[in-house]
């Protein structure tokens, strides 16, 4: 069982990265899908999450409106867009899937956002 992450990078403030959320040994569709982040000397957060049934997604009040999650069961894989990046959106963020009484984590990927 295992979440992989990628997508993350340096990016100037105003653009757009795509992060991608690849798991194997488990149906992705099935679980709900999270992104977090955590910047240095800061609580996690829950960015965004897409729920497996009926793929409603929520966002955090910070990303509403410039970031959007979603899926590809075919390829078991959850996505994070986020366009209009800001430096505070500078983070390690993470992958979680969680449901039927299981918590599976990735291992992060670094987002840095500055001119």
């Amino acid at each position: 069982v295992q979440l992989v992450e990628s997508g993350g990078g340096l990016v100037q403030p105003g653009g757009s990265l795509r992060l991608s959320c690849t798991a194997s040994g488990f149906t992705f569709s099935s679980y709900t899908g999270r992104w977090y982040r955590q910047a240095p000397g800061k609580e996690r957060e829950l960015v965004a999450q897409i729920i497996s049934v009926g793929d409603m997604s929520n966002y955090a009040d910070s990303v509403k409106g410039r970031f959007t999650v979603s899926r590809d069961n075919a390829k078991n894989t959850v996505y994070l867009q986020m366009n209009s990046l800001k430096p505070e959106d500078t983070a390690t963020y993470y992958c979680n899937a969680l449901g039927w009484g299981k918590d599976h984590w990735g291992q992060g990927t670094q987002v840095t956002v500055s001119s």
